[in-house]
């Protein structure tokens, strides 16, 4: 957030307390809500709104070698198309609202979400994500941005004001229906994106003896509370030809938890390896009715 010239509270309306609910204001690095419940702000910039007892484990979310690998991987633009191709839809959907908010839901340690930010100047952009280890990792991204928020918290309890979001983006993530209606406007729009059926098959196939076709259905699961307005697919091909890549690769992968030391091992030692990255990206409009 800007630096404040001064000690006067700034009202920060986006933000609300997980506590209580109610509005938080901001003095100096201090979130604090009417009934007194405060949160500071990490000395990395980011706020840490996640409850202990809304936690499912000690340390949920991606672990740091989770986080490495994902970086290592990304920074590297194999899937800058993907990037690129965001950034133009949000442009596209929030040029109506230039001083809007976005929230990217999981954004994990921040390559979309930075880029999005950094496309549009004079919009508030939302990072968050119940990895503490992402959220840290992010904060490095956003080192010359200051539209950009980072959180630590968890989608089923989203510490901002309800409706209060333009666009939300949901990338490789779960659903939540009523979460995600609970916080976009009635005009807002979400952008889901995720695996087509051919996302990475090569990986897949060195993994899986019998790969079975996805039976996740988005617009099903979502049709109480939002309609499809349009989905597109974006598919590519990447070529990997060093090990640390290739490794990177699978680290950053729900794969890398089923795939054994031989498996990997082998496929490690391959050599150059042409992958598919073949995504749905779907837009969707709350329901009115």
């Amino acid at each position: 957030m800007p630096t404040q010239a001064s000690h006067a509270p700034v009202s920060t309306p986006a933000f609300i307390c997980p506590v209580c609910q109610l509005g938080l204001i901001l003095t100096d690095n201090t979130l604090r809500c009417a009934q007194g419940h405060s949160f500071d702000r990490a000395k990395q910039g980011y706020w840490n709104l996640l409850l202990v007892q809304r936690k499912r484990s000690k340390d949920p979310g991606d672990n740091p070698d989770m986080v490495r690998a994902r970086t290592a991987f990304l920074d590297q633009g194999f899937y800058q198309p993907l990037a690129d191709h965001m950034c133009k839809l949000a442009s596209e959907y929030t040029a109506k609202t230039p001083k809007g908010s976005i929230l990217d839901l999981g954004c994990g340690e921040g390559f979309y979400t930075a880029q999005l930010a950094q496309a549009l100047p004079n919009t508030h952009v939302y990072g968050l994500d119940i990895s503490k280890h992402a959220i840290r990792a992010a904060t490095k991204r956003s080192k010359p941005l200051n539209n950009i928020h980072w959180l630590v918290a968890t989608g089923a309890q989203i510490p901002l004001a309800a409706h209060s979001q333009d666009l939300l983006i949901v990338m490789f993530s779960r659903l939540m229906p009523v979460h995600f209606a609970h916080i976009l406007k009635q005009t807002g729009k979400l952008i889901l994106v995720w695996p087509a059926e051919n996302h990475l098959i090569e990986l897949r196939q060195q993994i899986y003896q019998d790969i079975r076709r996805s039976t996740f259905d988005p617009v099903n699961e979502l049709e109480t509370h939002f309609t499809l307005e349009k989905v597109e697919q974006l598919s590519f091909t990447f070529t990997l030809d060093n090990r640390e890549t290739l490794d990177a690769l699978i680290g950053m992968t729900p794969h890398s938890q089923r795939i054994n030391d031989d498996s990997r091992e082998r496929l490690l030692k391959a050599g150059p390896i042409t992958f598919t990255f073949d995504v749905h990206i779907g837009t969707f409009m709350p329901r009115t009715d």
